[in-house]
C-alpha cells in the first residue's frame, strides 16, 4: 500500500484540529519529546483555560528558578 497524500487544505485542517504545525505533522520538525513529557503536555492541553494558566504559571517558575541555578553554579 502507498503513502496517503491529502490535499493542502485536508491537511491544514488534520494539523488545526490536532493543533499542531503542518510541519511537524509532515514529520518536518526537529522537535523530539519524551513519551512521558508529551503525554503531560497532552494532558495539561485539555483542561480547563484557567486551569492551564496555573500550571504553565508553576512550570515557568520552575524553569527560571532551574535556569538561574544553572547560571550560578548551584
Amino acid at each position: 500500500m502507498g503513502k496517503a497524500k491529502p490535499s493542502i487544505d485536508t491537511a491544514t485542517k488534520l494539523a488545526d484540529a490536532l493543533n499542531v504545525s503542518l510541519d511537524f505533522l509532515a514529520g518536518k520538525t526537529n522537535l523530539e519529546i519524551d513519551n512521558e513529557i508529551r503525554d503531560k503536555i497532552l494532558t495539561i492541553q485539555r483542561l480547563p483555560d484557567k486551569e492551564k494558566e496555573h500550571i504553565i504559571f508553576a512550570i515557568d517558575a520552575m524553569i527560571r528558578d532551574a535556569k538561574a541555578k544553572q547560571a550560578y553554579g548551584g
